[in-house]
């Protein structure tokens, strides 16, 4: 029960209107400029009242950025559905490679165990740049380079690791009994992980899913070396943006809501099971 004054209660809701509009307000401007010209855009002073235009947005379903007095032909939309292509492939190749490592190393202790979790963790926190080089001309030599299957291999090194180390937390903070007496009645312990681990570890699994999905859509540095424009997600396709007649200040606000659009509609998506799944094994038993 709250038990705190109506003067404690204004402060508290006054503190986190703040702190809500301190955090959306980048988002709602955002938003505000994609249905305006670059000449509303760059008035001074600026102003909430203008004449809202979907030109930004048909700019870029139609493939041209408007310049001054020029058009450019641009792939938003083929970036787009790389970027749908490439995140949605690395994500459930990982799930599919992540989750039953994450298992065995919850459920299994072997020799160097910790040492290959570690080793796997460490290719998240390497500077992309000291892997790109070789990268390059290994998949140059092998016929990796600009293809989906490269770019895809590569994004492991993003997702695979956060996968397996937060699946990993989730699968230790199972107790293993009911796996065991589920093993007693004549059950194998791959039956066992299908039928009893998975469901149980299923919100956090989400979890996982969704952070490393948000982490390879967000990738920029592998797609930038290792594509040309036809593979380029949308972090990359963005640069087209700047060119010599000067910044499309709308037409990149626009492509930043229609960007972020798929990512928002799939937190909302899942965000009984993001909840569930970063507040499970919090309290522990």
């Amino acid at each position: 029960m709250d038990h705190a004054s109506p003067l404690e209660r204004i402060l508290r809701g006054v503190a986190l209107t703040v702190v809500v509009v301190f955090f959306m307000f980048p988002l709602v401007w955002i938003l505000l400029m994609s249905f305006q010209t670059n000449e509303t855009i760059l008035r001074s002073p600026p102003s909430l009242v203008f004449q809202p235009t979907l030109d930004n947005y048909r700019a870029l379903l139609g493939g041209r950025l408007v310049g001054a007095g020029s058009t450019l032909q641009v792939s938003y939309v083929q970036n787009l559905m790389n970027s749908v292509i490439l995140s949605v492939s690395s994500v459930s190749l990982a799930l599919l490679l992540g989750v039953p490592a994450a298992y065995a190393f919850a459920r299994f202790r072997f020799r160097g165990s910790e040492d290959i979790a570690f080793t796997l963790l460490s290719f998240r926190f390497a500077p992309p740049l000291l892997v790109l080089l070789p990268l390059a001309l290994y998949f140059q030599q092998i016929g990796l380079a600009n293809t989906y299957i490269g770019l895809i291999w590569v994004y492991q090194l993003i997702v695979l690791p956060l996968i397996l180390w937060i699946v990993r937390g989730y699968f230790e903070d199972i107790s293993p009994d009911v796996e065991y007496a589920y093993r007693l009645a004549g059950h194998s312990w791959f039956a066992a992980f299908r039928k009893i681990a998975l469901p149980l570890a299923g919100p956090g699994i989400a979890a996982a899913g969704l952070l490393a999905f948000i982490f390879a859509w967000n990738n920029f540095v592998f797609a930038l070396v290792l594509a040309s424009a036809d593979k380029q997600p949308v972090t990359v396709g963005a640069l087209a943006f700047i060119t010599a007649s000067g910044i499309q200040f709308g037409q990149i606000a626009a492509a930043i809501v229609l960007s972020n659009a798929p990512t928002l509609l799939l937190a909302l998506y899942a965000q009984r099971h993001l909840v569930e799944g970063l507040s499970l094994g919090a309290v522990k038993g």
